[in-house]
């Protein structure tokens, strides 16, 4: 039987009517052209939806991979609402049997788009079921146990199915191998930041002044999700301070009790550097013994906070273990040891 909890699991979008509520906030774009960033991306996508909106025909499937915030979701929506088609939208953690797979795609409409997010983390049972629903549009479901058992085959409508993921790697080589087009999705620069922010500002109806926005920009990591976060708090900021708009000084103090600094590191990242500096004389230390002693997760160190140390040139990784660069300590004003 197929799953009847399986539409608990998801959320339905069509192309024709889109509440903002069912995103994640307000802010995300509605189309590729206010979508700003990852321009190659957006050509490919363009060029493909349009043939396959001319051939009549679904989109092949597509993998969106990159660090979290950029904007993978936002993409997906972007997609089916260009295409004219419907999203469904679920999670890899949500699907939990071969039955969930079924009863969603069973339910799109011809050439609907099937978004699911994090799709690393999906069962093997349930990846197993999607090899010949992308490729074939069909489902070989087994009913009953032992003797008594039959396969029942299951045709599907041709879909697109959308997978999105921070970690590309642990996607077995055949799921990977199925989706035609394949983009990583880059950190933005502080130009197309600053837009966002001043995009940002114009829907929240609060005003940022021009320097303040670019100051921001370089506070963001580089990445969406962040500058719209850090934009709310500097608004809740002015507005507690009665001002009307965010300048420099409004943002400094703002970012001051965040604890975020210029170039936007928070205080796990100077911890994680400092303890390196002053606990092991600048590295190398291993990443099990950098955990223990900042108490942080090995994972969490490794995925969320080394990635941005690396790109701002704070941090290497060696073969012995994690060292500070010579930036590190002029970062953290502290005088530069040789190793």
């Amino acid at each position: 039987m197929i799953e009847s909890n399986a539409k608990e699991m998801e959320r339905i979008v069509t192309s024709k009517s889109v509440d903002p509520s069912q995103f994640e906030n307000k802010l995300r774009p509605q189309a590729f052209d206010v979508f700003i960033g990852q321009t190659t991306i957006k050509d490919n996508l363009g060029i493909a939806i349009k043939a396959a909106k001319k051939r009549k025909e679904a989109l092949d499937h597509i993998l969106l991979h990159g660090a979290p915030g950029l904007g993978k979701t936002t993409l997906a929506t972007i997609i089916a609402k260009e295409s004219g088609v419907n999203i469904r939208i679920t999670s890899g953690p949500a699907l939990e049997k071969q039955g969930d797979v079924a009863s969603i795609i069973s339910n799109l409409q011809e050439n609907d788009v099937l978004f699911i997010d994090e799709i690393h983390r999906l069962k093997p049972v349930v990846e197993e079921v999607l090899y010949t629903a992308m490729e074939d549009f069909g489902i070989d479901l087994i009913i009953g146990k032992g003797p008594s058992a039959r396969t029942m085959r299951i045709n599907l409508p041709k879909f697109t199915l959308i997978g999105a993921t921070t970690k590309v790697s642990m996607l077995s080589s055949p799921l990977r191998d199925r989706f035609g087009n394949v983009f990583r999705l880059q950190f933005y620069t502080d130009g197309e930041i600053k837009q966002i922010i001043l995009r940002s500002a114009k829907i929240l109806n609060c005003k940022i002044n021009d320097e303040a926005a670019e100051a921001l920009s370089k506070s963001c990591r580089k990445t969406p999700r962040i500058a719209n976060r850090l934009l709310k708090r500097c608004r809740d900021y002015a507005e507690v301070k009665d001002k009307t708009v965010i300048d420099m000084a409004i943002l400094k103090d703002a970012l001051k009790n965040l604890g975020i600094d210029e170039l936007g590191l928070d205080h796990v990242d100077r911890e994680v550097l400092s303890t390196i500096i002053e606990k092991f004389n600048g590295g190398p230390v291993g990443l099990n013994t950098l955990a223990a002693a900042t108490g942080e997760e090995q994972d969490t160190i490794e995925d969320i906070y080394e990635p941005f140390l690396i790109q701002l040139g704070f941090l290497e990784r060696t073969s012995r273990g994690r060292i500070a660069t010579e930036r590190a300590y002029e970062h953290l004003k502290t005088p530069f040891r040789l190793i």
